[in-house]
């Protein structure tokens, strides 16, 4: 794996099933990451959480 791949996490939408992906500093953010995204699906701003790849 080259290092941008490292950083990279999946933000899932538990309603509409939709992914982004995001980078993050796991040195500095030990935390899940919950981002405010656009749905496409819904078509308004919903809350996407941290997901396993």
């Amino acid at each position: 794996m080259s290092k941008s791949q490292d950083h990279l996490i999946q933000i899932k939408n538990k309603e509409t099933g939709e992914v982004y992906w995001t980078s993050k500093n796991k040195k500095k953010v030990t935390r899940k990451i919950e981002l405010k995204k656009y749905s496409k699906k819904l078509r308004k701003h919903v809350m996407f959480k941290e997901t396993k790849k």
